[in-house]
């Protein structure tokens, strides 16, 4: 069983490790199953990740945001004075989400096909001659297109305007960190929609099995799921497929669509956000909660140059845009109900069973690089929220 120790504290989580299909790597998942029917927890925890996590960034992201949750020790306390006490089971899901990452198996992201390997050839081949040209050379725009063809998400989350690697090449040559890669750029932006899907996959399959077989060896335990950029989609995914309703669903600067949860996507009549039956049949029974922050770029920048595919952003000054990520806008949209909140920093009450949109500005504020402030998410605030989340309504 992989079990590992959060740094500062003593503090144990189970690390378990999925492939892009969703389907385990090792069986420690049945030893965590067995644990967990025998000591019978009041609490579960289940992490994902998101964008960008091989096996060692999970450890280090699941050791620092458990890290700072023990550190809300006031919180802590709190909790276990409750009725019934508590007592808890920390579990952290790794999918591969990384292109070319330390993983256990060497595969491409775009998948081993001949197709997918001399399209990316054709494209670093290109690159070493010119990094940077002014345009896309024919061979390169081709290759581009058949990438394209291979992260295509018919699914309601996947949706984008049509491809245009020219336009989109341009788009990213107007920003100062997405020049520097020229004709990268394309390509890490259909890696981030093939990461998107992946996460999807992996929340419908493995993730949501998990927590299925979770509730089946502890009846009684209260799960709460958390997830961070696409792991908001693996989460959101597991609490729609689990038996019965979660206690808490905590999506920390999510890179999905802000849309996600409506009974009706505006731009496409008739078409209901992918995790509609997430509020439609109560499968949260706490609060869903949602941190947003204007300085996460990946959510804020890149997340729509990918969906606009290069195109000049539509944006409503009135409302929220067509394409954009919860992790800057929060949930929106015709059915939802949303509970806006100001401040990370004044959040007190959460109402069980309802969206809270909460501006965490004022901490997920450090950027770097491109991401911007994306991976700023071990805050104190942070962590005293996602408690709360857990508290709610006991």
């Amino acid at each position: 069983m992989s079990k590992e120790k959060v740094p500062g504290h003593d503090v144990h989580y189970h690390l378990l490790s999925y492939d892009e299909n969703g389907t385990e790597r090792g069986g420690d998942s049945r030893g965590v199953l067995a644990l967990a029917a025998s000591e019978q927890p009041t609490d579960v925890f289940v992490f994902s990740h998101g964008w960008n996590g091989d096996i060692p960034a999970a450890r280090e992201q699941y050791g620092r945001w458990i890290a700072t949750m023990a550190d809300c020790v006031e919180e802590r306390r709190r909790v276990r004075a409750l009725p019934g006490g508590f007592r808890s089971l920390l579990v952290g899901l790794h999918w591969p989400s990384k292109a070319w990452g330390n993983e256990d198996a060497d595969a491409s992201v775009f998948g081993d096909s001949p197709e997918a390997w001399r399209a990316i050839g054709t494209i670093v081949h290109s690159a070493l001659d010119e990094l940077a040209p002014a345009t896309l050379p024919p061979d390169v725009r081709l290759a581009l297109e058949e990438l394209d063809r291979l992260v295509a998400d018919d699914s309601a989350e996947g949706d984008r305007e049509p491809f245009d690697a020219e336009r989109l090449y341009q788009g990213g040559r107007l920003d100062d960190d997405l020049r520097q890669a020229g004709l990268f750029t394309p390509l890490r932006v259909l890696t981030f929609w093939k990461m998107k899907k992946r996460a999807r996959t992996f929340g419908e399959t493995g993730a949501a099995a998990f927590v299925r077989d979770l509730q089946r060896s502890v009846p009684g335990a209260r799960i709460h799921l958390m997830g961070h950029s696409f792991g908001a989609i693996v989460a959101s995914a597991a609490a729609a497929g689990a038996t019965r309703p979660v206690a808490s669903l905590s999506l920390i600067q999510g890179a999905m669509s802000l849309w996600s949860f409506c009974s009706a996507i505006p731009a496409k009549p008739g078409t209901a956000g992918l995790f509609r039956p997430v509020l439609a049949n109560r499968k949260v029974t706490g609060p869903i909660v949602v941190s947003t922050s204007v300085h996460d770029r990946a959510v804020g920048t890149f997340y729509p140059l990918a969906a606009w595919s290069g195109r000049q952003l539509d944006y409503d000054p009135d409302g929220p845009p067509r394409y954009g990520g919860i992790g800057v806008h929060g949930v929106h949209g015709p059915d939802v109900g949303a509970v806006h909140h100001g401040d990370v920093r004044q959040v007190h009450d959460l109402a069980p069973g309802r969206v809270h949109n909460v501006d965490a500005r004022s901490v997920v504020s450090t950027s770097d690089g491109i991401a911007g402030a994306h991976n700023d998410i071990c805050h104190a605030e942070l962590g005293r929220l996602v408690w709360r989340a857990v508290t709610s309504g006991r």
